[in-house]
């Protein structure tokens, strides 16, 4: 039932947890970064293509690379699982990557200039490379930001993703959802800007295309940067040799105030699918391609591979 605590079983499988993730944690950072990175990109690279999960890599790359021939397709998803391993890694050493100087940043004039200002803005991103950098230097640059998160299922483990995000900074957290929702206004209403991710599946919401097919995508930073008046600020962040990251603060997307909300939002939804769209073509190895982006409609007329 809804609310209802949780039994004693489910408590004591949290612990465990718990502790797990505590040992992975403190091995990373007995490893140290460029080690600890290693290992778990060996390990993803190893074990990502024995999962289930590897189909939905594979015709993801069939969708948005159809000219693509299947080793190449094979290459490109073996190398993407071990940038996920190795982000997987990294987590446990984002306050690290910050002062051992592994972080490059384009474009902090933009940052230092919302700072200054002290107006929220939008900032737009997909799941690239090692996200985390992105919120680092965002916070890094003296811009208080709202972080949408989805908490982990246990909360001790929870608790400790939290820990190590207060390392770098992170400390203003907006949970999704409805209670989230509320949360970010209340931060915009004082100053603060929000950061969202918006290139996950979004089983509603306007329609757009991505790679020239379409998806549902999230109107919500849209809708925050009309109702605020402000811009929707692009980040990404490009993994580079020797664990090492650049993070790029792009032109700003300047929304149209037409006098139709609808189609505002809807172009405003189009452009920062695009500018993702654009991030992975760039650097398609950087892409989080695990998850189902595309609706069902999509998988189901890709056609049989020869």
């Amino acid at each position: 039932m809804p609310g209802e605590a949780p039994g004693l079983g489910q408590r004591l499988i949290w612990r465990l947890e718990a502790v797990a993730f505590a040992g992975f944690v403190g091995l990373m950072r007995l490893l140290g970064t460029e080690r600890a990175s290693a290992f778990g990109g060996k390990l993803l690279r190893w074990l990502g293509p024995r999962t289930g999960t590897h189909r939905t890599v594979m015709r993801n790359l069939r969708i948005a690379f159809p000219e693509m021939d299947r080793a190449e397709r094979e290459r490109l998803a073996a190398d993407q699982w071990e940038q996920t391993g190795r982000t997987f890694a990294e987590t446990a050493l984002v306050d690290r990557l910050l002062t051992e100087g592994r972080i490059e940043v384009v474009g902090a004039e933009r940052l230092e200039a919302i700072r200054q200002a002290g107006r929220p803005v939008v900032f737009v991103s997909g799941h690239m490379a090692n996200i985390e950098t992105m919120a680092a230097v965002i916070v890094g640059a003296g811009v208080p930001c709202q972080v949408t998160y989805r908490a982990a299922n246990n909360p001790h483990v929870d608790a400790q993703i939290r820990a190590l995000r207060a390392r770098y900074g992170i400390t203003l957290f907006a949970p999704k959802g409805g209670e989230g929702a509320r949360e970010l206004l209340e931060g915009m209403s004082r100053g603060e800007s929000v950061a969202l991710m918006n290139d996950q599946k979004f089983n509603e919401g306007p329609e757009v295309v991505f790679f020239g097919h379409p998806v549902n995508a999230a109107p919500g930073p849209s809708r925050l940067a009309l109702r605020f008046d402000t811009v929707l600020q692009p980040m990404s962040v490009v993994r580079r040799p020797g664990v090492r990251f650049r993070v790029t603060a792009h032109e700003p997307l300047l929304l149209d105030r037409t006098g139709d909300r609808t189609a505002d939002i809807h172009r405003g939804i189009q452009a920062i699918t695009s500018f993702v769209e654009d991030c992975v073509r760039a650097h398609p190895v950087d892409w989080f391609w695990v998850h189902k982006r595309w609706p069902d409609r999509v998988y189901a007329s890709l056609p049989p591979e020869s």
